[in-house]
């Protein structure tokens, strides 16, 4: 009477340690060790984990981890259920949410922890679906790199396809889902008793400081070395360093730590800043580690906000790390191949057909694209025989959608969220692409 509830509730892990034993059994060592496509894509794991690293950590996450601590520390709940809750007006919830991209322009792994602190602070599952979508796939600047490179018509497509995409799809998982409650916690917030001393604004600009200095940071290079674009590109580190002085007076000011310590970090990024101004990673990690400092330290709210920040970092960043990895040696980097043969993906992306769409899709969704990297991978796909179809619904499902990501978004949101929403986002860009390439083939 016993074997039966034992094999029901132990054949996960006998299936894992026999499918172990199995592979350690059978595993072909002298002919994997012969093999270049798997060596090269061992060194591809390691540069794409390498380049990750260099790219998008400090100047990307770091600032990302903080906004996300800032938003369970310094809003209210309540704020959040107003604007983004379940019972929120949806036109609102769901027109905020859809159109951040245009503001953040970050990639599908630097909007993760900006969701989870939505998420979890007590957003929607709709309204936060749309803020996951939208943060990277509504970028303007990508919108307009598209349209210019690519074509006005796909330019077009593109920018309202990704605006649709996370209404629907943020509608659709709040329809799905409805009758679950999200796993919300209780944010460690001290704002309850200080909202009467620190009026609206004072938040507001303390957030609008945070992600300029997120977005000037990033701001890519244009194509162009002439317009708005490139004159702001040319500006980004002195737009971030001034932001980085407000930052400075704001913790002085309205968080209350040491000025001293403060005004000292300031000056040595200052310095540092004159010093290596063709190394400018070097004051921003000053800065980030000055700052990190100082709110550890703090008894305060400041110290919670630190707190709250480490956590979402312990938990996204080792995944997306993993994930990297693993994105680096199936795929490769552009231009380079890992395990998956680059000629394997051209083929499958001709013409218009069902199947070419899908495989777009699904592969768009699965390989790591970095802000504005997707419009020269098209390029040479399209160049290589892509179906203009078939490069929307890359376009509409690659740059919301990673495997460093749905590893992160599954911690959060759970496993059968996590299927649900990336299914969705591929089978939307695979229709998409089917309707666009029928009309413009």
């Amino acid at each position: 009477m016993q074997v039966a509830p034992f094999w029901r509730e132990q054949w996960k892990p006998l299936a894992l340690i026999v499918g172990i034993f199995l592979l350690s059994y059978l595993m072909p060592v002298e002919a994997l060790q012969k093999s270049q496509r798997l060596q090269n894509a061992f060194w591809e794991a390691l540069y794409l984990l390498r380049w990750y690293a260099q790219e998008h950590v400090l100047l990307c996450l770091i600032p990302s981890f903080f906004i996300a601590g800032a938003i369970a520390i310094f809003i209210s709940q309540d704020g959040v259920m107003k604007y983004l809750g379940d019972k929120a007006n949806p036109f609102l919830a769901y027109g905020v949410a859809s159109v951040s991209g245009t503001i953040l322009a970050v990639c599908s792994c630097t909007v993760l922890p900006l969701f989870a602190g939505i998420y979890r602070m007590g957003a929607g599952l709709g309204p936060a679906i749309a803020f996951l979508y939208s943060g990277p796939a509504i970028n303007v600047l990508a919108i307009i790199l598209t349209a210019r490179i690519l074509g006005l018509q796909l330019g077009i497509a593109r920018g309202i396809g990704a605006i649709a995409f996370s209404v629907v799809i943020g509608f659709a998982m709040h329809l799905i889902f409805r009758d679950e409650e999200p796993p919300k916690i209780k944010a460690k917030t001290l704002l309850s008793d200080s909202e009467t001393s620190r009026p609206l604004w004072q938040t507001a600009v303390f957030f609008a400081v945070m992600v300029g200095i997120l977005v000037f940071a990033n701001w890519a290079k244009p194509e162009t070395n002439l317009g708005i674009w490139a004159t702001i590109y040319g500006l980004k580190w002195w737009i971030t360093g001034l932001l980085g002085i407000a930052l400075a007076a704001i913790a002085c000011q309205w968080l209350h730590l040491n000025s001293g310590k403060v005004i000292l970090i300031t000056i040595v990024t200052a310095i540092l800043s004159w010093q290596f101004q063709n190394q400018p990673l070097i004051p921003f990690s000053v800065a980030i580690v000055g700052l990190s400092w100082l709110t550890s330290i703090n008894q305060a709210e400041a110290g919670e906000w630190f707190n709250t920040s480490w956590d979402y970092a312990k938990q996204i960043l080792p995944l997306l790390l993993f994930g990297v990895l693993i994105a680096g040696a199936l795929l490769g980097r552009p231009g380079h191949e890992g395990l998956i043969p680059s000629e394997w993906v051209v083929q499958a992306v001709g013409g218009n057909s069902i199947f070419a769409n899908f495989f777009a899709a699904i592969a768009g969704a699965f390989m790591y694209f970095a802000t504005l990297t997707e419009v020269p991978i098209v390029q040479g796909l399209i160049g290589s025989g892509m179906g203009q179809g078939p490069a929307l619904a890359l376009l509409l499902a690659g740059p919301a959608l990673s495997l460093p990501s749905m590893l992160v978004i599954r911690s959060i949101m759970g496993t059968k969220k996590t299927i649900v929403f990336v299914a969705l986002v591929v089978i939307m860009a695979t229709i998409s692409g089917l309707i666009y390439g029928s009309i413009f083939a």
